[in-house]
């Protein structure tokens, strides 16, 4: 287990039936009616955990991308990463699987995955899903 010395914690509440209910984070900055996905038995006329799992890693793997970048002196240009996030029966349960997308333009693929690989160690989203989920980085040619 990874021990941490927090510098920010921040706190969401959901409310409502589970998937079928409300998520807002205590300083009311977000704020969602959730709704099971239409592929789930859902109306999908709401927010889903898995969307808002993807634009967190997304985001936090783009932040690890170009911190790696900037201790190895490359410029990402105009880098994009999406996060696929799937779910699906795993034994009796649900399970979760990502799919990162990386983009760096300007780089040779080979340099790209290098990047791209080094963020996936450093990623704090990375590191709290390894072992537990199967999350593939690939890098799309632009």
């Amino acid at each position: 287990m990874i021990e941490i010395e927090p510098v920010y914690t921040t706190e969401a509440i959901a409310t409502g039936a589970g998937r079928n209910g409300h998520v807002q984070t205590a300083d009311g900055r977000l704020s969602f009616d959730l709704a099971i996905p239409q592929e789930m038995g859902g109306s999908g006329e709401g927010a889903n955990p898995e969307q808002l799992f993807a634009a967190g890693y997304a985001a936090c793997f783009h932040s690890a991308l170009q911190m790696v970048a900037r201790h190895a002196h490359k410029d990402l240009g105009d880098s994009s990463v999406g996060a696929q996030v799937s779910i699906g029966k795993a034994g009796e349960g649900f399970g979760l699987a990502v799919t990162l997308e990386v983009v760096i333009p300007d780089l040779p693929h080979d340099e790209a995955q290098q990047l791209a690989n080094q963020a996936h160690q450093v990623c704090p989203y990375s590191n709290a899903t390894r072992g537990n989920i199967r999350v593939d980085v690939v890098v799309v040619d632009d």
